[in-house]
């Protein structure tokens, strides 16, 4: 009898519902909130809001593409953290209620977890132990993997994440909220004309709220010598602010490479769909002898197919979660 898991993704802006059968998934619908645009980021009232509203169409529509019923359930597996109390709340206590109603076990999973799994949601699938660098706009973490349940995190950021450095600066520039893409889509168009500064952390943590504070200063400066300095040299400020971004990450994977001894390396999270940071991991990959491992791009984003895919192996395991369960917004690797 096929293991049936509904997953649920709400830790953020996006409402996302999949169904993953046995381990392969059959379905996974994301709701986006376009909304967080004019704001210029997410706004956690908002977002709660919108995901009420979202959530019943997004699980109804992941089960008929699926083409199952909700009686063909085996269990509902769901987001409890990390990410914004109101959002998990909503996709907490429509889990909760659904496996209560339905009698089948309930699957706590760990976000940041679930990013590194999605390189279980289709094949080839790197074997144990790897390295994960997983980027986000909340996270920037450096993970050791040594099963689908044991890892650690070797190295993170001790401020601001990847992503948000992406946003912040796509904000300065006067870009659509999220920032990220934008910047990949311009850069592309650019060159490495102005050199950012390196932050300078020991170890295998990092930081980039200097480098955001060097953008800054770098872009004031330069508007008050020529007000249209940012309209005129977009394209090489997207592909310079990309490059030292991108280059401080994998400096820093390089370093975990080589002090642990580890040749399997992934990518995941959302800065994972990144061209620059998907091109040099994989030319990296190539001059060190790596074998490297890059999600689809449905599952680099908060989607529920990840979630799902952690919760079929935690089911295997029997690990289900009590009724009385509440989100938890921060909520560590390990």
């Amino acid at each position: 009898m096929s293991v049936n898991i509904l997953a649920i993704e709400s830790s953020c802006d996006d409402t996302s519902a999949a169904i993953v059968q046995d381990g392969s998934v059959l379905s996974n619908v994301v709701a986006n909130q376009e909304v967080h645009k004019k704001y210029g980021g997410v706004v956690p009232e908002v977002a709660s809001r919108a995901h009420q509203e979202n959530i019943i169409p997004v699980v109804d529509v992941a089960l008929k593409e699926a083409g199952l019923a909700a009686g063909d359930l085996s269990a509902v597996a769901f987001t409890r953290g990390p990410g914004l109390i109101g959002s998990l709340i909503v996709g907490v206590s429509f889990a909760k209620g659904l496996a209560m109603s339905l009698g089948i076990p309930l699957i706590e999973v760990n976000h940041m977890k679930a990013h590194v799994l999605a390189h279980f949601a289709e094949p080839p699938y790197p074997s144990f132990p790897f390295l994960c660098l997983t980027v986000s706009g909340g996270h920037t973490q450096i993970v050791l993997v040594k099963d689908h349940f044991s890892m650690e995190v070797l190295g993170q950021t001790i401020d601001d994440a990847a992503g948000e450095a992406f946003d912040k600066t796509g904000k300065l520039l006067g870009l659509d909220y999220p920032a990220g893409p934008l910047i990949d889509r311009y850069a592309q168009q650019g060159q490495l004309v102005f050199d950012f500064p390196e932050p300078q952390v020991d170890g295998l943590n990092f930081s980039f709220s200097g480098l955001k504070t060097s953008i800054l200063y770098f872009l004031k400066r330069s508007i008050k010598e020529d007000p249209d300095f940012i309209q005129k040299n977009l394209a090489d400020i997207c592909a310079s602010v990309q490059h030292r971004i991108v280059q401080v990450l994998i400096k820093k994977l390089i370093l975990a490479t080589d002090e642990y001894k580890i040749t399997q390396v992934a990518l995941a999270g959302g800065v994972s769909a990144n061209s620059e940071l998907r091109s040099t991991l994989e030319q990296t990959g190539k001059e060190r002898g790596w074998t490297t491992f890059i999600p689809q791009f449905e599952y680099c984003t908060d989607n529920a197919a990840m979630v799902g895919i952690a919760g079929y192996y935690k089911y295997l395991k029997k690990e289900f979660t009590e009724q009385d369960i509440a989100p938890k917004a921060r909520w560590q690797i390990g």
